[in-house]
């Protein structure tokens, strides 16, 4: 993995508003912030994408991602967030080191999604389904 802005601000070569910090996770606020409270949150492992990262820092995120929410919800107000993670430049990943944002929502501001549906091919589901299965089972 290359360097990134994220790499730095873990060794602490850049500054950030830190919001919370331990052994496998930063979380810290945006400084291009989609509203009050904006925040991202990192593994401290270097990953590029989310399948990429180690099942122990996996399992850090998820533990304090709820934390967090509660946290950024009471800080700022909002009643509702959304939490992001994009995966590779096609999903619109643009810093190349694993993270999250949770963006609080207020009336007119946070992350505008829009939503295309499509229809569900039963047939190709179950294939696809089936085949998700089998590679988990294979994957320790």
């Amino acid at each position: 993995m290359s360097e990134t802005i994220f790499s730095k601000i873990i060794r602490g070569e850049i500054p950030c508003h830190r919001v919370y910090e331990d052994d496998s996770v930063l979380a810290f606020l945006d400084i291009g912030p989609l509203s009050t409270g904006h925040t991202l949150v990192i593994p401290k492992e270097p990953a590029v994408t989310l399948d990429a990262l180690s099942d122990e820092s996996a399992a850090a995120l998820g533990r304090v991602l709820p934390r967090l929410c509660r946290a950024v919800l009471k800080s700022t107000g909002a009643t509702a967030y959304n939490i992001l993670q994009n995966n590779g430049s096609e999903a619109h990943q643009v810093v190349m080191h694993v993270h999250f944002h949770i963006i609080p929502r207020f009336e007119g501001r946070g992350l505008d999604i829009g939503w295309k549906p499509g229809e569900l091919d039963h047939d190709e589901a179950e294939r696809l389904a089936g085949q998700m299965r089998q590679l988990l089972d294979q994957d320790p």
